[in-house]
């Protein structure tokens, strides 16, 4: 069998990335395998558990359903780059703070759909809209008490920086 390959060029926090990828490859497996972005996880491969979650154009995605070469053009976020961006800090710290994270197999994508909903939300999302938000990423550790209390926190901080 003949694989079939394809010239991909986008941008993944922030720098240019040119490459020839499988057509079949997903964008978890590329980001991992061919750029040694390891901070998203490949857990379910059915994009039920959101271990490999990641903004594609601004938009959160699960990296195993999507295709590396569904990404050409576009602008690629990962944990990572959130991380030295700075954009999630006060997240992680709430997180490490709270003992939100564990075994920390969920965290990248717990944050990454935690800043998600911080982004959107024009008030403090409330306990309920926080795990409405959340239920795309499971946690098998934590009981997700101390995840809601995290994002709360960050979220009330937040509101209270804007005043």
């Amino acid at each position: 069998m003949n694989d079939r390959t394809l010239d991909i060029s986008l941008t993944v926090n922030g720098a240019r990335v040119q490459d020839r990828v499988e057509a079949r490859k997903t964008l978890v497996d590329f980001l991992r395998e061919d750029l040694a972005l390891t901070g998203s996880h490949v857990g379910c491969e059915h994009g039920v558990c959101g271990a490999c979650t990641v903004r594609v154009n601004g938009e959160i995605v699960r990296g195993c359903l999507m295709l590396a070469v569904q990404c050409d053009g576009a602008a690629v976020e990962t944990i990572e780059g959130l991380s030295d961006s700075g954009e999630v800090s006060d997240l992680q710290a709430a997180f490490e703070q709270r003992n939100a994270l564990q075994c920390g197999y969920c965290t990248p994508g717990m944050i990454t759909a935690a800043q998600d909903l911080l982004r959107r939300s024009k008030k403090v999302p409330s306990r309920d809209e926080i795990r409405e938000h959340l239920s795309g990423n499971y946690c098998r550790c934590t009981g997700y008490h101390a995840i809601v209390d995290a994002v709360e926190a960050v979220a009330q901080a937040r509101a209270g920086a804007r005043k």
